[in-house]
C-alpha cells in the first residue's frame, strides 16, 4: 500500500495521532473504552497506578497498571462517528510506521472492551444486571461509507429487521469477538444491541418535536427472528460501530453493557454509578 499522506493521517508535532493524542507506547494489550470522559476516572481508580494521562476533547486517556498488568482506559463520547476516529487512530498507532507514513507488513490485533451503559427492550431484563453483546444491529449511516462483508446470518438478520420493523433502510448487523465473550461474559446476560444514531427519536423517545416512528419501542420489544430466536435486548448509541470497524480492521471488539434504564418498563436506575462500577470491576478482574 502507498504512503498515507498528511491530510489522510493528520499527526501532531509531537508525532501522536491527531484526535486521540496518543503514541504507540501509550496502547495496551487490551484497551478499555467508556463513554463519558468522567468514567475514565472511575476506572483509573482501581489501577495500582496511573503512569501517563492525556485530556484531548471528549477523547481522554489514562494509561496504568491493574495487578501488575499495563491497562489503557479512553473515553470515546457519544455516538459511532466517535468510535470510527477512535478505531482508525488506534489501528494506525499499532499498524501503520508514522514515521514513513506507511502501513505494516506485520499486523498487530487490537482487544478492546467496550464498558457501556444501555437501557433494556425486554420486561425479563431488569435494571441493574449486566448484559455482554453478541450481535450488534447498527441504524446509523457509518457503514455507507465502508466495504463492510456480512456473513449470511448477518445478512438474514438485517434483511429482517428491516422488513418487520419498517426501517427506510437496511441496518448492518455485526456478530462481536466471541473469544473475549468467552472471557469476559461470566455471569453476565447475552444479548443482541441495536445502536442507535441519537438519543431521543431514534431511540422512541417523545419530547416536543414530532417523531416520525412512534411505534419504534415497541416494534424493537416484538421483533423476533423465529428461525434463530433472535430477539433485541437493548439499545445505546455505540456497539455496532465498535463490532462493524473491528471487522474492518482485523480487531477484536466486545461491548458489555450496564442496564440502566428498562424502557418496556419505564424505570430508570436511581443510582447508575452502583450499576456501572461492579461491571468495572468484573472486567478489570477478567483481563
Amino acid at each position: 500500500m502507498a504512503r498515507i499522506s498528511e491530510t489522510d493521517l493528520i499527526l501532531n508535532d509531537d508525532g501522536s495521532v491527531y484526535h486521540l493524542n496518543l503514541l504507540p507506547k501509550h496502547l495496551s494489550e487490551t484497551i478499555i473504552t467508556v463513554g463519558d470522559p468522567g468514567r475514565v476516572y472511575r476506572v483509573s481508580e482501581h489501577f495500582d497506578d496511573v503512569e501517563f494521562e492525556m485530556n484531548k476533547r471528549e477523547f481522554i486517556t489514562h494509561v496504568g497498571t491493574y495487578k501488575g498488568k499495563k491497562v489503557t482506559v479512553i473515553s470515546t463520547g457519544m455516538g459511532t462517528d466517535n468510535i470510527e476516529i477512535l478505531f482508525t487512530e488506534l489501528d494506525a498507532l499499532v499498524n501503520v510506521d508514522l514515521k514513513t507514513r506507511e502501513p505494516r507488513g506485520r499486523r498487530k490485533k487490537l482487544r478492546i472492551i467496550r464498558i457501556g451503559t444501555s437501557g433494556a427492550l425486554q420486561e425479563d431484563i431488569p435494571v441493574g444486571s449486566h448484559l455482554v453483546t453478541d450481535y450488534a444491529v447498527g441504524f446509523d449511516s457509518l457503514m455507507h461509507f465502508y466495504n463492510l462483508t456480512l456473513d449470511e446470518q448477518e445478512e438474514a438478520f438485517a434483511r429482517d429487521i428491516q422488513e418487520k420493523i419498517g426501517l427506510p433502510f437496511q441496518p448492518y448487523v455485526v456478530r462481536g469477538s466471541q473469544t473475549l465473550q468467552e472471557q469476559f461474559r461470566g455471569d453476565m446476560i447475552i444479548g443482541n444491541t441495536v445502536t442507535t444514531p441519537g438519543f431521543y427519536a431514534p431511540q422512541g423517545r417523545i419530547l416536543r418535536a414530532p417523531i416520525k416512528y412512534p411505534r419504534l419501542l415497541e416494534d424493537l420489544y416484538y421483533y423476533h427472528h423465529k428461525a434463530s430466536d433472535f430477539w433485541l435486548t437493548n439499545f445505546e448509541m455505540e456497539t455496532a460501530g465498535y463490532y462493524a470497524m473491528a471487522r474492518l480492521l482485523g480487531h477484536e471488539a466486545l461491548s458489555v453493557n450496564a442496564i440502566i434504564a428498562n424502557r418496556v418498563k419505564n424505570k430508570f436506575a436511581k443510582d447508575p454509578n452502583k450499576v456501572i462500577d461492579p461491571l468495572i470491576k468484573k472486567v478489570l478482574d477478567s483481563l
